[in-house]
């Protein structure tokens, strides 16, 4: 079966103008970048993309300027997710999924589930959902982590729910799930420093926030991944370790968005509670920038 989500995908940032407003044209460069240097799909409304602090129609408004700036181009995959079973499903039915690759879902946040929580929630999702599911752990904002168990127990029993993004920083959960998965099921960094290790230990890729502002150079790591070509992707890696680190040192997407600034993407503006990075951290970012395009 040809899996949409192998390789590079890109957790895209809503870009701001200085009034605060979605800026739709800065949108669509980022879009061309990516496309144009060898993204293999983008995932629209997740964290990255500061979805809790984007209103329902602006929303509509980012998935049809993406879509009309990809132009079928790339595989899409729409941010779905929540703490509330039944308003995720309420959206779900909402949402006009047939241009999409699939949804991604974030384990429940705040409420702090059970693991048999998390598995009724992902089971109703499963059941009216039209298209494939990448669940999404990420236990450093949802303070609980889904385990192993509970994902490969979903994974054997629904065959929409076709892989997760694990970001748990954890390479032992990595292992665990890639050694116990379904054949068919794929596990997805969601780790943009561990990426390339769990790719070479059977990954089938990531979803990276740096990759939007290197694409070119991120993906052909991975794909190097893919292929088992080890000491060359690692050349790739150290190359960007500094800058994975920075994006990350203050919040993100703060980071990756002072970093698309220096490469006149977008702006750097983010929505409250986030603020903008410092300006130690955009010295050190546009130093790191100047440099790598020079050597």
């Amino acid at each position: 079966m040809n899996n949409p989500f192998l390789g590079t995908g890109i957790a895209i940032v809503t870009p701001y103008n200085q009034d605060g407003l979605v800026d739709h044209e800065a949108l669509k460069k980022i879009v061309n970048f990516n496309v144009e240097n060898g993204t293999n799909y983008i995932v629209i409304s997740g964290t990255t993309g500061e979805s809790v602090t984007i209103t329902k129609q602006e929303k509509k408004e980012i998935i049809k300027t993406i879509k009309e700036a990809n132009a079928n181009r790339l595989p899409l995959v729409l941010g779905i997710g929540g703490n509330n079973t039944a308003a995720v499903i309420e959206e779900i039915n909402a949402t006009d999924l047939s241009d999409f690759a699939g949804i991604l879902s974030v384990s429940p946040y705040y409420s702090k589930p059970t693991q048999e929580g998390m598995y009724q929630h992902f089971k109703a999702i499963a059941e009216a959902c039209p298209v494939p599911i990448i669940l999404y752990n990420v236990p450093g904002r949802t303070a609980k982590n889904m385990e192993p168990t509970t994902v490969l127990r979903l994974a054997n029993d629904f065959e929409n729910i076709v892989a997760v993004k694990e970001a748990g920083n954890n390479l032992q959960q990595y292992y665990e799930l890639l050694r116990d998965k379904p054949e068919d099921f794929s596990i997805i960094s969601g780790d943009d420093d561990l990426a390339l290790g769990v790719v070479l230990a059977g990954g089938s890729g990531v979803i990276s926030v740096i990759g939007q502002a290197f694409p070119k150079e991120f993906s052909k790591m991975i794909q190097l991944g893919l292929e088992g070509k080890a000491k060359d992707a690692y050349n790739i890696h150290f190359k960007l370790m500094e800058i994975v680190g920075l994006i990350f040192s203050e919040n993100n997407p703060a980071g990756i968005k002072a970093v698309l600034k220096t490469l006149d993407l977008c702006s750097d503006k983010v929505r409250l509670p986030l603020v903008e990075a410092s300006s130690e951290l955009k010295n050190k970012i546009e130093s790191f920038v100047s440099a790598f395009y020079k050597s």
